[in-house]
């Protein structure tokens, strides 16, 4: 069977995988060496035949997103540019999410997950300081980490998809004015009842956002039944959103009341609790803030308030490269000539 459907044109060979076969591709991931696997804090590295030069870099995901955000698959994958450019590359893994993890809040990661990773690999690299990449809310962690955590060992802080300004989100205003006018209470209701967000409504929202691309998928195979690299980039892209897990219940209840509908980023100062706030302006490291007008979920607007926030850092820089969406920005096949070029001047400043 398999020298039938090999031998096959690639329109017939394609439709057979995606109908009755395998599908296109088969999912291919970086090899990795596990460092510690704990709950929701497995810390991975990279495997590479060289040593590597600069300083080891961490990626930290968002939350409700499987790590392989930065490794999707071959040609996509920011942890092979970083291992392609000399570099070596670290990711934690958050595992699954489940409603008995409701209690769980952003201080787990600022205070536990993401600095108990920066020590580790810091001792890992004779005292070296840890570049930090954070994608969507991983950047947002990332940099309330490096703000409260001043003694950490971080030599900076890149970001994409990062809001720092929630009210320049066009789209958000109807949800900040509701939310506004009920006190967020149909947020604090779901996540009691659910015990969080769970995957199912995180995947669902996720295709919500790219409407246009779920209901002209058919016409998209059709067009492209003979481009096997096309459908595999999106069948790729499909396996990723059906990997999403969900969100904690207490932390999404402070990213939509604080960062959301409050927009304390842009103030500077995010109250996790009643006797606890991080002042964004105790963040010392460099900085890098990338972004695209092209992200309905995070447009560029919404992230250059950035460099007037953090009047602390040593160096703050901001970038918008053109026309990408909120997955492109870090996994599309253009990251390449764009935002991962952007990434590699940075870090070998």
């Amino acid at each position: 069977m398999t020298w039938l459907t090999t031998s096959l044109p690639p329109a017939l060979r394609n439709s057979w995988a995606l109908t009755f076969g395998s599908g296109i591709e088969m999912p291919t991931r970086t090899t990795s060496t596990v460092l510690y696997d704990l709950p929701h804090r497995q810390l991975r590295r990279f495997d590479r035949a060289t040593p590597a030069t600069g300083n080891p870099v961490l990626l930290v995901p968002p939350l409700a997103v499987d790590a392989s955000c930065y490794d999707l698959r071959p040609g996509q994958s920011l942890v092979q540019f970083l291992l392609d450019t000399g570099r070596q590359p670290y990711v934690i893994d958050y595992g699954r999410i489940t409603a008995e993890d409701r209690d769980l809040g952003l201080e787990e990661w600022i205070d536990d997950i993401v600095p108990t990773a920066i020590a580790h690999l810091s001792a890992l690299h004779d005292g070296a300081d840890v570049d930090v990449i954070g994608w969507s809310l991983g950047g947002i962690i990332s940099l309330l980490t490096a703000a409260d955590h001043a003694d950490l060992p971080l030599g900076s802080v890149t970001t994409l998809g990062s809001p720092m300004d929630f009210g320049k989100n066009i789209l958000l205003k109807p949800v900040r004015m509701f939310a506004k006018m009920t006190g967020g209470r149909e947020i604090t209701y779901a996540t009691h009842l659910f015990g969080g967000i769970p995957g199912f409504f995180v995947q669902a929202g996720f295709r919500g956002m790219s409407l246009s691309r779920e209901l002209t998928r058919p016409l998209f195979i059709a067009r492209n039944v003979r481009d096997t690299e096309a459908l595999a980039r999106m069948e790729a892209i499909d396996r990723f959103i059906d990997a999403m897990p969900g969100y904690p219940g207490r932390l999404y209840r402070q990213t939509y009341r604080q960062l959301i509908v409050a927009n304390q980023l842009a103030r500077g100062q995010v109250h996790l609790t009643s006797d606890r706030s991080i002042d964004l302006t105790k963040l010392s490291c460099r900085v890098l803030l990338l972004g695209s007008n092209g992200d309905t979920l995070a447009p560029a607007a919404t992230i250059a308030p950035g460099v007037e926030i953090l009047t602390g850092a040593a160096e703050v820089e901001f970038a918008s490269v053109p026309g990408l969406n909120h997955l492109a920005l870090i996994a599309g096949p253009q990251a390449r000539t764009t935002t991962w070029p952007i990434i590699d001047e940075f870090l070998a400043r």
